[in-house]
């Protein structure tokens, strides 16, 4: 979540009496790629997935030719293998720093590759130093980019181009407005209209051409999803809250699922941009199909709460779970089972498979182990009359309870922060990323929650300012687990400062605020902060920074450092791991204008990092 989200969603959360909140991958589906081989060359993507990984290996590894040994040519002598590609991380750590640059380990490259304000849809205008005005708007990158992936292409190969599907939180209102302000209750039908442009999301055709990575102009891929874009509505809330929404906004982070499509999640329950929008259309996970094959939908069966980003674990048997976090001060870690199996062989059979399951929310127990509660009208207190205890973490003397009836499904998907708290779940400290690593571990970033006052083992400081790193396996190593055991992976903090709940207990380069996380392919684990920019911050930390973080030693190391003012968010990456995508998001100084050569206001811009020596991005 960006700081600016609170700033601008204030007056919409005290309208609703909500507490303040103090400021502050593809991957997984080519990683599946050896277990589903044969099934995914009979589909849809079967082209694709044999561009990312050698057709000819996979289907030689699903057999085929003749029995006939006799009559076959004899075969050449085989030639001498290749040296395995290493991925060991060798690259230095860079020092914490502050300044208005990207910085990067020797050997390394960055570019700006898509800034906000930058032409998407084919006979866009970009923004060059005037405002755009709403049907212009529509065309253009938002702002505050966030979560994204990277998905290949049939025929092209993925190493050398393919669609990023991105996230826009906020829009950058400096280069929407004069003087960048934005008043929802004084804003006029079009100024609305810009604001709104400028959330959602972007999909675009990217190619390496001349060593570069850039946006291919009028691809018929290029699209935009914004806050005025109509979208279906699916799930047992879709009754109560419409066929269709106008709108999505607050597009933090995302997800994506094996049948190829992006998840993108609204951080707010209610549309504070135009707040004459009904409150129940916003808060939910939507669907969007990057190759347009499919409606976007919201899918409200996986609740509507202040979603952060999903990840996904695949079962043997194609049954899977969708993990998500309510980044809320404070908030419950969830999953969702859907009912139906994933169809490997037809992608269309997936269509609506989020419409239908069992939503859980986690209870983390003292002991290492933990429950998913279902969240099923009915059961686990979720009934007429229930008594919803608030977020009794925040103060030594609970609040009232408060008065919540669940007659229905839909009342506990509108409700979920309630039903969650109904049931039992733990509150923590502001749930952010998961990620699902090839391993089959879980890792979760509670970014911080200086307000809280009561603790618990997975909550175990009071007034926890830099946040902390849990993970976790599921029982029976399944999808469909309904217990787990966890961990405390890490405290954030740095030994340097005084007070013991500041410290932490990282080893090596210390950061504040963990905030995105992701384990690549190869099983090595990232992370993204975002941590306050005021100077009694990054004077410890530096900027807000991405570390490398050793899943054994539990060793970090910092791999870059983002400009004055930003925060570091969203990573994905080619196949071969060779390009690393990475937004920086809000920065307050001149940059990227002061690489660009340009005088354009700071905007929020998607960077590529590469090796100068062709070598994998860590190696």
């Amino acid at each position: 979540m960006s700081h600016l989200t609170d700033k601008f969603r204030a007056a919409s959360r005290a309208r609703n009496e909500l507490p303040a909140v103090p400021g502050q991958m593809m991957e997984d589906v080519l990683g599946q790629a050896n277990l589903q081989r044969r099934t995914l060359l009979r589909g849809g993507f079967g082209a694709t997935f044999a561009a990312a990984f050698g057709g000819s290996a996979l289907l030689a590894a699903c057999g085929g030719g003749g029995d006939d040994a006799a009559a076959a040519p004899a075969a050449p002598a085989p030639a001498p293998a290749a040296p395995a590609q290493s991925y060991a991380v060798t690259f230095e750590g860079i020092p914490a720093t502050v300044g208005d640059q990207v910085s990067i380990p020797a050997g390394y490259t960055v570019d700006v590759m898509f800034s906000a304000g930058d032409a998407v849809v084919a006979g866009a205008t970009a923004f060059s130093g005037t405002f755009l005005d709403s049907t212009a708007a529509e065309m253009v990158a938002g702002g505050n980019h966030d979560g994204m992936h990277f998905y290949p292409l049939d025929g092209v190969d993925p190493n050398q181009g393919g669609l990023l599907a991105i996230n826009h939180e906020l829009p950058d209102y400096q280069i929407l407005f004069a003087g960048g302000t934005y008043n929802a209750a004084t804003a006029t039908a079009e100024q609305k209209k810009i604001a709104l442009s400028a959330v959602g999301v972007s999909v675009i055709e990217v190619a390496l051409a001349n060593g570069k990575w850039a946006v291919k102009p009028n691809s018929a891929y290029n699209k935009r999803y914004t806050g005025n874009t109509v979208y279906n509505v699916g799930g047992p809330a879709a009754a109560a809250v419409g066929a269709t929404v106008v709108g999505t906004l607050n597009n933090c982070a995302s997800g994506r699922t094996p049948w190829g499509t992006y998840l993108t999640c609204e951080e707010t329950t209610d549309n504070y941009i135009d707040p004459t929008q009904a409150a129940t259309g916003y808060g939910w996970v939507v669907e969007i199909d990057p190759l347009g094959t499919f409606a976007a939908t919201k899918r409200t069966a996986l609740g509507r709460f202040d979603h952060e980003n999903t990840d996904y674990m695949l079962d043997s048997d194609n049954s899977m779970a969708v993990y998500m976090g309510d980044d809320s001060t404070p908030g419950c870690v969830y999953k969702f089972v859907p009912a139906g199996t994933y169809n490997p062989g037809d992608r269309a059979a997936n269509r609506n498979l989020l419409d239908a399951g069992k939503l859980y929310a986690a209870k983390f127990n003292a002991d290492g182990t933990g429950q998913w509660i279902e969240l099923t009208q009915g059961m686990n207190g979720l009934v007429a009359g229930a008594q919803d205890p608030g977020n009794y973490t925040q103060s030594a003397t609970p609040p009232a309870p408060v008065t919540i009836d669940f007659n229905t499904q839909a009342d506990v998907l509108l409700n979920t922060k309630a039903a969650a708290r109904v049931a039992g779940a733990t509150l923590m400290d502001r749930p952010e990323w998961v990620s699902v690593g090839p391993d089959r571990k879980i890792y979760f970033t509670f970014t911080n929650n200086s307000s809280r006052v009561q603790t618990d083992a997975a909550n175990p400081r009071a007034t926890n300012p830099h946040g902390h790193i849990i993970s976790f396996t599921e029982d029976g190593d399944t999808a469909k687990a309904t217990t787990f055991k966890w961990e405390m992976f890490l405290l954030a903090g740095d030994p340097r400062l005084a007070a013991a709940n500041l410290k932490g207990n990282i080893k090596g380069d210390t950061f504040s605020s963990p905030d995105g996380i992701g384990v690549d392919p190869q099983g090595r684990l990232w992370v993204q902060t975002d941590a306050s920019t005021s100077a009694a911050t990054t004077s410890t930390f530096g900027n807000n920074a991405m570390y490398y973080v050793d899943q054994a030693s539990k060793e970090s190391r910092r791999f870059l450092v983002g400009p004055n003012g930003c925060e570091i968010t969203g990573l994905t990456y080619t196949p071969d791991l060779k390009t690393f995508f990475i937004n920086i998001q809000h920065p307050n100084g001149t940059w990227p204008s002061n690489v660009q050569g340009n005088t354009l206001p700071p905007r929020s811009s998607t960077i590529v990092v590469r090796r100068g020596d062709g070598q994998p991005v860590g190696a």
